[in-house]
């Protein structure tokens, strides 16, 4: 177990969505990452929930992230521009 997973917590890496490129650290659950986060966010003024799934997991160093993808259909919808993020 590495010290970041000892230490009950791991690096969120959103890749896609409207969080892309954000990085959240937070609490292993069951000693485990989430499969799914649920986070809320303002765009436009107005706050959102949107959804994202794990796709994978790495260890970098002594910490463990995890790569989480944005699910449109679950979350509130947005007015949010794929090809402006690629």
């Amino acid at each position: 177990m590495s010290d970041a997973q000892a230490g009950g917590q791991y690096v969120a890496e959103f890749i896609d969505g409207p969080l892309e490129g954000d990085f959240e650290r937070r609490a292993l659950v069951g000693g485990k990452p989430e499969k799914r986060v649920g986070m809320v966010a303002a765009v436009d003024g107005l706050e959102s929930l949107f959804w994202y799934d794990a796709v994978d997991e790495r260890t970098v160093g002594s910490e463990l992230r995890v790569r989480f993808r944005f699910d449109a259909d679950d979350s509130d919808p947005v007015e949010f521009d794929e090809d402006d993020n690629d």
